[in-house]
């Protein structure tokens, strides 16, 4: 189900090949091999460092303009420094040292998880100590220095370990607002006094941040935000009370089971209710801003101060989600206006690149109301809406927008869905268009300077590991390396392959379904070989692009070695730059039109490649890809002969609200879509050999449903294997040995249910 930040909705983790796809010319193209020379194995790829790639240090680009900030090992500490570079000099400078770090009484430095500077670079925020709130470090420790007088404080006085959050400071640098335990507080720098800000906060009611289903699904973590003067604090209010516990089994780590309980709303049960107010800084009484619809059949996806003191922005999603409305409400009385309606007969979208322009007058959104993702500009007062960018192609991310030089700086790809570019557009709407990245195929990723005339660059292809370099905008003129993998890239450059090979099938209805296919490393077109076919096939995944795909390509190139073709299709609906159109077309049909355009493109590949032997397919995917993978076994039984399936949803109504009702419906209405879709209804009809993992400790993808497959599958008298990782999650990693573990058990697998080489 969903891809986010490494992992969103029933995720497809735990080695999804990092790929994209779009609309591309109908031609096939392939990416020349390299000296074939060396063997892989499931040891070399998981249990060395081989192929362990170095990654550039988080850039931070400074407001002044001054270079960026970096962390580096520090040369007389155990500790790391935060050090400032200018980009093109490459001059260099410590703003912060880890003595500095170094708390009064401790031999080491603090380990530095994330820092954040005040507004006047005079002090820096130090993020320490974390640990998991659901599925992210947000719970830890915070520490002030002031580099003024070198002093360095920990802030939250007596609060237990690891139990603020979100910390920052206010615009002014004299005090900070963090949570701790659902209630928010500020910390004034000066006197160090603590004022709760609101009192209310327990088990249900939690303030300035979420519960499990909207952090994991809008990414919803950070609940408050400091207005422009620094005189209010803007929050989020959940009220949890009457979602539905659920509740894990720990069996292993204790004599007796330990529970674990959160609310975790299922499709059609109870949401938190969310509303949204704002508080003075000094404490007293929220004022509620005034939203119309029930709380708890309404999402408050996104909040931000609309470019004053006055007013705040904030988006609002019907439950079925087909509606995004965006308000502007005062702060006074909570009043409230609509300025935007985005509406669609299937799922709208929010939008996280809102920037203000004209001293809070404008503001810049995405939309797709053209049939395609583009960049608008939006007058506040009238909610006109101005085009910067258009044409039939989407606008993938927005990188920068610098209001002084007029450009916005943004990742599209207008004539390939395999590849990934930089282009800037002026904000004026006079259409002017520029693509910065040169003609390279691939996938190219960049941090952009606040004035975008500098940016890290990084670069990928299907046989290129990532490289990193320094360099000039808009002349794209590289200044320098930082990172380049030359000793990674030597060893992928040695591996005995055959090319990749991307090209274009098309669904029975005509309509082009990108794929790449990777022959075996002997391959004999006379003979025919056993295929294996890589799928994730939902909104929050891609898995055909020009693109380093890591561990799992390196793992499909050692399964070529052993004589199979290893291949993958995206489906209409995964989140590609195609469209609209393409995107929404598999509403309440999940599990049902994506694997039969898998099925669709396994037919046209055999007609069009001789040596796929039909009589050995098989498929694979982890969550959505494994919730996938079941269905084309069970609905296509004559089709494919073998599957593993990692943590899949096989009951969708298992699933939660926010992911499985946007992309299904809502229950009651959509109650015979719900089993339609959901490959446990289908269970009867598996014939091949399936491989069906789980771990146990999965907070997302819950046991439950493999659990209630295996009951399934045992009622219709068929047999499986089945294997459960003891409290592991979603990902499936935890724990010494347990990726090797689990690809050693694939790997044979496949190997004894899908006979390998030529024939």
């Amino acid at each position: 189900m969903s891809v986010k930040q490494a992992l969103r909705g029933p995720l497809l983790m735990a080695g999804i090949i990092g790929l994209t796809v779009s609309g591309c010319a109908q031609t096939s193209s392939t990416v020349e091999s390299v000296a074939q020379t060396s063997s892989l194995s499931v040891d070399t790829i998981y249990n060395s460092d081989t192929f362990r790639l170095d990654y550039p240090a988080p850039t931070r680009w400074l407001e002044d303009g001054s270079g960026y900030t970096t962390l580096e090992s520090s040369a007389t500490n155990e500790g790391r420094d935060i050090v400032r570079y200018h980009p093109e000099t490459n001059e260099r400078d410590i703003l912060v040292s880890a003595e500095q770090l170094t708390p009064a009484g401790a031999e080491t430095a603090l380990d530095i998880a994330d820092y954040r500077w005040s507004d006047d670079g005079n002090k820096v925020l130090i993020f320490t100590n974390t640990k998991r709130s659901w599925r992210t470090h947000t719970l830890g420790d915070y520490w002030v220095l002031d580099r003024a007088n070198n002093q360095l404080q920990k802030l939250g006085g007596t609060a237990p370990e690891s139990t603020l959050q979100f910390a920052k400071f206010n615009p002014q640098g004299d005090k900070v607002a963090y949570v701790m335990q659902n209630n928010i507080y500020v910390q004034d720098l000066a006197s160090m006094t603590i004022t709760p800000i609101t009192t209310d906060g327990n088990d249900y009611i939690v303030n300035g941040t979420f519960d499990w289903v909207n952090e994991e699904e809008f990414f919803l973590r950070d609940g408050f935000r400091w207005s422009p003067d620094g005189e209010h604090i803007a929050y989020w209010q959940l009220d949890t009370e009457g979602t539905p516990l659920f509740t894990m089994i720990n069996n292993t780590d204790e004599l007796y089971p330990t529970l674990k309980q959160f609310p975790y709303p299922k499709v059609g049960e109870t949401n938190a209710a969310m509303r949204i107010g704002v508080i003075d800084a000094d404490g007293g009484d929220t004022s509620w801003m005034q939203l119309p619809g029930d709380p708890r059949q309404h999402y408050l996806v996104r909040m931000q101060w609309a470019g004053n003191n006055q007013q705040l922005l904030i988006q609002q999603l019907t439950r079925k989600q087909h509606i995004n409305r965006v308000f502007l409400s005062t702060i006074d009385k909570g009043r409230t206006q609509e300025l935007i309606r985005e509406t669609t007969d299937s799922w709208a979208e929010y939008v996280d690149d809102v920037k203000f322009l004209a001293s809070g007058e404008r503001f810049t959104w995405l939309s797709e109301r053209s049939g395609f993702r583009h960049i608008y500009v939006v007058n506040k007062s009238s909610g006109k809406m101005t085009e910067v960018t258009q044409g039939s192609w989407d606008v993938v991310e927005v990188l920068r927008i610098n209001e002084t030089s007029g450009w916005v700086y943004f990742i599209a790809s207008p004539d390939s869905p395999l590849e990934r570019y930089l282009f800037r557009a002026k904000l004026d709407g006079s259409g002017v268009l520029e693509r910065l990245t040169p003609q390279q195929a691939g996938t190219h990723a960049y941090s952009v300077s606040q004035d975008g005339a500098y940016a890290e660059h990084t670069f990928s292809a299907v046989d290129q590991v990532p490289q990193t370099h320094m360099v000039k905008l808009p002349s794209h003129e590289i200044i320098r390396p930082v990172v380049l993998n030359e000793d990674v890239q030597q060893q992928v450059n040695s591996i005995a392959r055959k090319p990749v090979e991307f090209f274009r099938v098309e669904a029975r209805d005509g309509l082009a379904l990108d794929g790449y296919i990777m022959r075996p490393a002997d391959f004999d077109p006379t003979k025919k070989y056993p295929i294996l076919f890589y799928v994730y096939g939902e909104p929050w995944g891609q898995t055909v692009a020009n693109k380093w795909g890591g561990s799992t390509f390196l793992w499909h190139t050692m399964l070529t070695q052993q004589g199979y073709i290893v291949a993958s299709i995206d489906n209409r609906g995964t989140k590609s730059p195609r469209g609209f159109d393409w995107r929404r077309s598999i509403y309440k049909n999940l599990g049902v039109v994506t694997v039969r355009d898998q099925y669709d493109a396994l037919q046209a590949m055999s007609q069009r490649w001789d040596f796929i032997d039909t009589s050995r397919v098989g498929i694979w995917g982890h969550s959505g890809g494994g919730s996938q993978t079941l269905n084309a076994l069970f609905r296509y039984p004559d089709a494919y002969h073998m599957g593993m399936a990692l943590a899949p949803v096989p009951d969708l109504t298992l699933y939660d609200t926010i992911y499985q009702e946007r992309y299904s419906g809502l229950l009651p209405e959509s109650a015979e879509r719900y089993k339609e879709t959901s490959a446990i209804t289908h269970a009867e009809g598996l014939q091949g050999d399936l491989l069906l993992v789980h771990g146990t400790g999965d907070d997302n993808v819950h046991f439950q449903g493999s659990e209630r497959l295996v009951n399934e599958l045992i009622k219709h008298g068929k047999q499986f294997d089945f294997f459960a990782y003891p409290n592991r999650s979603h990902g499936i990693y935890e724990g010494p040995g347990t990726v090797e573990h689990l690809r050693t058990m694939m790997t044979k697998f496949v190997k004894e249910n899908l006979p390998a080489g030529g024939r």
